[in-house]
């Protein structure tokens, strides 16, 4: 009979990381702690609202948080692909206006898919570009890519102005997803409902994409050491560049839903939208695909309770958040890497 080695301490397993749920807390906690100030139909609409906004700005955060992550690169140039995405929706959505105003939910989500997909596309090129050409040469140079990517958005702005003109353009919504549907006494806009499934659709996406495949692993470990994978003969970056492009279509994504939830487009919507971006990152921790999704439904999910409920106090609700959660984790809710 062969003896049984006793298991060392180097041969025992490693014990599981430690799941951090309390974050995770926050947006029930918010939800809950505002249902006693006002009636509950009032806190229904308010809610799914506040979730819907929080989705959209989620669309233009995620790909922004993944490149300020991986690539440590300080894009306030990132409005420029939400305003791009949008204007570029209007080469299908006003051409094919009769297809939006039939009652065929059917041919209305064609059309707006189409409308997508275009404003996707063309962001991502764009993206390729703007990286290729002006954010590679200033690589780990965070003072000049602030510069650059700035006035990367001021031009973009005023090219959007020569093509588009400088007139607001307004965007016709789907008949299909005119109006509201009824909970009880609470009524639910059926664009906002759309607006959430979109967004669950595309946080499962990238958490899939992150946690099941390959180029996910990469990424994940790019965020976190960059040269260790390159060292070990991954090219990181054709990866950078493959995130930025993606971020960028995310961002056109983003901008039409925007558009056709503000059924209006400016030149300046982008830059109007890349202040709250930032503060969705940074609450969420940068490079965190889940601390951005909490910190996109936190900004929106206050401002629209503190807006019904006290609408001076809204106009510094993002501040105040942001402060708040920075005096709990400086580094935000889930801190580099941790996706």
């Amino acid at each position: 009979m062969s003896a049984t080695l006793p298991i060392t301490q180097a041969d025992a397993p490693l014990p599981a990381a430690r799941r951090d749920v309390a974050p995770l807390l926050l947006v029930p906690a918010v939800v809950l702690a505002a249902l006693p100030f006002m009636s509950l139909p009032t806190w229904v609409t308010l809610t799914v609202a506040g979730l819907a906004m929080g989705m959209m700005l989620f669309i233009m955060a995620s790909g922004l948080t993944l490149v300020f992550g991986l690539m440590s690169v300080l894009n306030f140039g990132h409005g420029a692909f939400v305003s791009v995405g949008a204007f570029t929706a209007t080469f299908v959505l006003l051409p094919m206006r009769g297809w939006l105003e039939m009652d065929s939910l059917l041919a209305n989500l064609g059309v707006l898919g189409l409308a997508v997909l275009l404003a996707m596309v063309v962001t991502a090129l764009l993206g390729w570009a703007f990286e290729r050409i002006i954010i590679q040469p200033v690589y780990g140079q965070h003072l000049k890519q602030i510069l650059i990517t700035v006035a990367g958005m001021i031009v973009s702005e005023q090219l959007i102005n020569v093509i588009w003109g400088p007139e607001q353009i307004a965007v016709p919504l789907p008949a299909a997803l005119r109006g509201a549907v009824f909970v009880g006494d609470a009524a639910i806009e059926k664009y906002r409902l759309l607006a959430v499934v979109v967004g669950l659709v595309v946080f499962a996406t990238m958490l899939l994409t992150l946690n099941r495949t390959k180029i996910g692993l990469l990424i994940r470990a790019g965020v976190e050491n960059a040269e260790m994978v390159e060292a070990m003969g991954y090219r990181i970056r054709r990866v950078f560049v493959g995130v930025f492009a993606a971020g960028s279509a995310l961002a056109g994504l983003g901008g039409v839903m925007w558009g056709l939830y503000k059924e209006t487009l400016v030149a300046h919507m982008g830059s109007e939208i890349i202040v709250l971006v930032f503060i969705v990152i940074i609450i969420g921790g940068l490079g965190s695909v889940g601390g951005c999704f909490i910190g996109s439904l936190l900004i929106a999910l206050v401002a629209n309770y503190a807006g019904f409920l006290a609408p001076k106090v809204a106009l510094v609700s993002n501040i105040g958040l942001m402060v708040a959660v920075l005096l709990w984790r400086p580094a935000g809710l889930y801190a580099k890497g941790r996706l």
